[in-house]
């Protein structure tokens, strides 16, 4: 029966001659907020609604009469969607998979469902839905779960970490004449060094399962800015790049927790020096700093002209845990994102290969 199905979708596009559809029936089809197309027992397509043209970019009533083979050669039809209706009927038919998702050119998510067999008395429905919002309440779920279970497991073992951490520290600092003495003092300096970043780890970790309360005080944009490109100059330097901090139009004031939106601003810089010195080219590495007024928001930027992000880092930067850094935890930008929530923001990033980053900071105003 499948093969049967098979074939009458791949007949080659006749002259078709439309049957009478009750009105009712195509009026509550028409109006649905979901694309559908209808193929006849031969595979010809006898029915698509206004939403499915809208979908397909196509003109009203351009593909009635086509099979699945004469809209993969559809003149009108880009070569993006030809390749996801490829896609779509070999996970669908082919396959027998009961739906088929993918994101479209414009960043959208859509599934794709199939319905045949003798219920439909030898018609075939395709159903196309948007399911963006889904996917971002799924997106935010899993985030939930997997901060809920970070917390868990920091607060149990942070506290017999520290402990050990503290006594090793102790006891190099008391060796270190010593080992001055041995022309070994390097071996202390690593020893050290080595210790604190493993204590930066487990404060990440309390951090983002247990922010602390932001402390609200009102701060110019243009002091909070040039307070931390100070504080990142010279590090930039060292690392062959260059800051620069654009002039403000105008004031603004914004009401935030100071250390926290610190925080924010220098994980997302030193984001950028690292994005900088893993680029192929030799090129001078520049991260731009701004902030512009857009109604009653301040969006704070930071750019860079770094190696820049595939799309599926894009869709996971946010989530805990997840670091292409090799030394990396994977929870510096979770954390920046929930402090930004938590002060009545977002985050939002652009990225290409090759080219840098933008990340952009939004944030409301105080009046």
């Amino acid at each position: 029966m499948i093969s049967q199905y098979q074939e009458s979708l791949l007949l080659s596009a006749r002259t078709f001659h439309s049957g009478p559809m009750d009105s009712t029936y195509e009026d509550v089809l028409e109006n649905l907020d979901s694309g559908i197309m209808l193929f006849d027992e031969e595979g010809v397509l006898s029915f698509a609604n206004k939403q499915m043209y809208a979908i397909l970019e196509l003109q009203r009533h351009s593909i009635l009469g086509c099979t699945m083979v004469h809209l993969l050669s559809h003149i009108q039809l880009s070569r993006f969607k030809k390749k996801q209706l490829l896609r779509g009927y070999r996970d669908l038919v082919c396959k027998v998979k009961p739906k088929y998702e993918f994101v479209d050119e414009y960043g959208r998510y859509w599934r794709v469902t199939l319905s045949a067999g003798e219920q439909m008395k030898g018609y075939s429905l395709i159903t196309v839905k948007e399911i963006s919002d889904y996917k971002l309440i799924e997106q935010t779920a899993y985030q939930n779960d997997s901060l809920a279970m970070l917390g868990k497991l920091s607060a149990s073992i942070a506290h017999e970490i520290r402990n050990p951490l503290t006594a090793i520290r102790g006891f190099i600092q008391l060796l270190r004449p010593h080992l001055q003495q041995l022309g070994k003092e390097e071996y202390a300096k690593i020893i050290l060094a080595e210790i604190d970043r493993a204590n930066d780890i487990i404060h990440e970790f309390l951090n983002s399962s247990k922010p602390s309360v932001p402390q609200v005080g009102a701060i110019p944009v243009s002091a909070l800015l040039k307070e931390i490109v100070l504080l990142t100059e010279s590090e930039a330097l060292m690392k062959g790049c260059q800051i620069n901090l654009h002039p403000l139009q105008s004031e603004m004031i914004i009401s935030v927790d100071v250390k926290q939106l610190k925080q924010v601003v220098l994980n997302m810089i030193r984001n950028a020096m690292e994005a900088i010195a893993e680029k192929a080219d030799n090129d001078m590495g520049k991260i731009e700093v701004g902030a512009r007024r857009e109604g009653a928001e301040v969006r704070i930027y930071i750019s860079d002209n770094g190696k820049g992000m595939d799309a599926c880092t894009l869709d996971r930067l946010f989530n805990p845990f997840f670091t292409t850094k090799e030394n990396g935890t994977g929870l510096g930008l979770s954390v920046s994102d929930r402090i930004i929530k938590d002060h009545g923001g977002c985050i939002s990033v652009s990225s290409r290969i090759n080219e840098g980053t933008r990340f952009v900071i939004s944030l409301p105003l105080t009046h």
